[in-house]
């Protein structure tokens, strides 16, 4: 009667190692939380939503302002998809709450 060897012992005595091959996992993409200028909106409230919705210090959070009222916008922070895209609807739903037209919207990073 043979002996029965188990599966990763080679017929010379060696054993075999076997190791499972690791998934590759793939970074999730990023997205940049963009405000928009527009004529209308109170500075104070653009400041206001940076520090609510982003948690800004009030310093960094006029620093964005100003860079959205004179680039004609500003970048807010960058987040994963899911994140990004609750802080823009946020952002839009304070603004019309306000009934400011203020612009918020996300792009890849």
């Amino acid at each position: 009667m043979s002996e029965q060897r188990p599966d990763n012992e080679r017929p010379d005595g060696f054993d075999l190692a076997v190791e499972e091959a690791r998934p590759k996992l793939k970074q999730p993409s990023l997205f940049r939380v963009v405000l928009i200028n527009d004529d209308y909106t109170p500075m104070e409230f653009v400041v206001d939503i940076l520090e609510t919705i982003f948690g800004m210090e009030r310093t960094r959070a006029t620093q964005v302002m100003l860079e959205v009222h004179t680039k004609g916008k500003g970048i807010c922070g960058v987040y994963n998809f899911e994140i990004a895209e609750t802080k823009v609807a946020q952002v839009m739903g304070l603004a019309q709450q306000h009934q400011h037209p203020l612009l918020c919207e996300m792009e890849e990073s």
